[in-house]
């Protein structure tokens, strides 16, 4: 039977500690929001309780478009029904159709009383009227909810933007609270967005935003590459920051502890210190990423030496420098006796143990600058200036150390291997490749050698 190949994972593919994550924190504001929600609007038909509620409750209408959005989420995640999809799209449908409903009184005047519909509100001034930015975020948020699974690049980018509109509003709103601006649309000051709708808006922009992720472009935040990595580090600060020194240097004028000009001016170039800091940790966080990601793509897996196309790039450099300073340079080449036999007849993974072993021995023996790679499946190269000891005594140490290994007892192989080096003239200006094949050539005598004369000890013992 024909061994399947495995399917590669795709370099897209989301943190599966992010989704996890994200999954708990989208739990439990479903569950937060429904709750509010759902007391806000009994709260319009059970006194005893409404009246427990603080002042300013959020509106009946509003309760219904949000319980409305927050159940269309429930019935939309990936593991439902298609029929619960479809009744989840009914239901951000409602939602949509009652905002825009909402949306047009506003604007042209015709009253369809859709504000005393569920609950009179005769004590307020705007009977059961919902702000106007509480219409508008629901309006886009029942939008996006028909949408949600959009994948089609066109339709995806619509309900990406309209998710970013979403946020936008929702900012322009906390900036309401958090700067204590009366107004910021028209009829605000007059019928501002209740607390707890603030609340509920903010956990659905979160959900929605969660959801989104999954499908267009803010997949980037759920994802295992630099550029998702260094987004979710850098999105929270970029929204985060401004707020928090705007509201502080507010705070600070509004007591009184400074002028308003310094509070500006201080807040200004604090912000431009933590920006240009955030700057700094980008990039550096960038260059970690990839130097790591260097570093793997020089790196051979199994034996962490560098691999062909690493020992080429660094040889390369290390002899050119050499041959600029004058400094004889070494190649040594060193070829694995009875991996094949080995493999056979214990399996590959006592092949791979053993090239390890190798590897370890190599690395041991041979000095940090020294350019150390595997650049076949039996093969080890090592590179470098010749010191004044010459390239004999790590050669012997090399030998020496394989000895004492294959005297240790319980090991199923011995380690075997044949070498051969050149060292290049320090007058002359050779390639690395052409040390290569010189180094090569005397490799292959020596196993050959090596061969005959225990071929001619097989003969001699019989």
């Amino acid at each position: 039977m024909a061994r399947t190949q495995p399917v590669p994972l795709s370099p897209s593919q989301p943190d599966l500690r992010v989704l996890v994550v994200l999954s708990v924190i989208h739990r439990i504001l479903v569950v937060l929001l429904i709750v509010i929600a759902g007391i806000c609007l009994f709260g319009w038909f059970i006194p005893y309780l409404g009246d427990r509620l603080p002042k300013g409750n959020m509106k009946a209408n509003n309760a219904v478009m949000i319980l409305l959005c927050g159940v269309s989420i429930i019935l939309s995640e990936p593991q439902r029904s298609k029929v619960a999809v479809q009744f989840s799209r009914l239901l951000a449908g409602l939602a949509t159709l009652l905002a825009a409903v909402l949306v047009f009184e506003r604007f042209t005047g015709i009253a369809f009383r859709i504000d005393t519909l569920l609950a009179a509100d005769a004590a307020s001034l705007n009977p059961g009227r919902v702000s106007i930015e509480s219409c508008g975020i629901l309006l886009l948020m029942g939008f996006v909810l028909l949408n949600l699974r959009a994948r089609k690049r066109s339709l995806a980018h619509v309900v990406d933007g309209a998710t970013l509109c979403i946020v936008f509003l929702m900012l322009t709103v906390a900036s309401r609270y958090a700067f204590g601006i009366s107004h910021l649309f028209e009829q605000s000051s007059r019928n501002p967005m209740a607390a707890q709708t603030f609340v509920c808006v903010s956990i659905l922009t979160w959900l929605v935003v969660n959801r989104r992720v999954e499908y267009g472009a803010f997949s980037i935040l759920i994802g295992g590459q630099i550029g998702a990595k260094t987004t979710r580090f850098a999105a929270p600060c970029a929204i985060v920051l401004p707020f928090a020194f705007a509201f502080t240097s507010g705070l600070v004028v509004r007591f009184h502890l400074v002028s308003s000009a310094v509070a500006t001016a201080t807040a200004t170039s604090t912000l431009a210190v933590f920006a240009f800091v955030l700057v700094l940790i980008l990039g550096r966080k960038t260059n970690q990423l990839e130097n790591a990601i260097r570093e793997l793509s020089l790196r051979d897996e199994l034996t962490n030496l560098y691999n062909r196309r690493g020992f080429y790039v660094l040889a390369e450099q290390a002899l050119r420098l050499a041959q600029r300073a004058g400094h004889p340079f070494f190649v040594l080449f060193i070829d694995v006796d009875g991996l094949k036999q080995t493999n056979d007849e214990l399996g590959h993974e006592v092949g791979s143990e053993l090239l390890r072993s190798i590897a370890g021995l190599i690395d041991n023996t041979f000095r940090e600058t020294d350019v150390i790679g595997r650049i076949g499946g039996d093969e080890f190269v090592i590179a470098g200036r010749v010191d004044a000891q010459g390239v004999d005594n790590p050669v012997r140490r090399l030998e020496e150390a394989t000895i004492r290994e294959n005297s240790a007892p319980g090991r199923p192989f011995m380690l075997n291997f044949s070498f051969g080096y050149v060292i290049s003239d320090r007058t002359r200006t050779e390639s690395l490749e052409q040390l290569l094949q010189k180094a090569d050539g005397i490799m292959y005598e020596a196993k050959r050698t090596k061969k005959l004369l225990s071929t001619e000890a097989v003969y001699a013992s019989t």
